[in-house]
């Protein structure tokens, strides 16, 4: 996931930098990358028309995400790119019952809530060129949600 693309251009080095990832670059699937103390998921496993999925689609590919969810054990710092992927995390919340009160959590970069299985989210925009290109994302700016989600997960 984000291999090859300009999202994992400008989120890979970021990886690198906070000691999540091997090398700065991902180029391939098999071009040497190893990920440590990091699993990337996604809540959706499709490239929509626009790029946007549709709640259908979503709801589609939410039980991939339930599975990740309940295998990933000792998870403990969940970094949402994006409000989809945010607003999906609290999709799986509510739908296996560990889901806070809705209201209180709104999506904004760098804004983290603990939610009641003790699984922290932390909010950022998506690296996407759109986000990237405009400086609405930063290097410096998602290099913080990192070493954020780093420290908060102790390691």
């Amino acid at each position: 996931m984000f291999t090859g693309d300009g999202s994992g251009d400008f989120l890979y080095p970021v990886l690198h930098a906070t000691g999540f990832a091997s090398q700065p670059a991902a180029t391939a699937r098999d071009d040497g990358m190893k990920l440590s103390g990091l699993w990337i998921s996604a809540v959706a496993h499709c490239a929509p028309p626009g790029n946007k999925p549709t709640p259908e689609e979503l709801k589609n590919c939410s039980r991939w995400l339930d599975q990740e969810m309940r295998l990933l054990k000792q998870l403990r710092v969940a970094v949402c790119l994006g409000r989809i992927a945010f607003d999906g995390l609290l999709a799986h919340a509510a739908r296996t019952a560990t889901a806070p009160t809705r209201a209180k959590l709104v999506f904004a970069h760098g804004a983290e809530y603990e939610l009641p299985s003790g699984l922290i989210a932390i909010a950022s925009y998506h690296p996407s060129l759109q986000n990237t290109n405009t400086g609405k994302l930063t290097r410096a700016m998602l290099t913080s949600v990192f070493e954020r989600a780093r420290e908060l997960a102790g390691l």
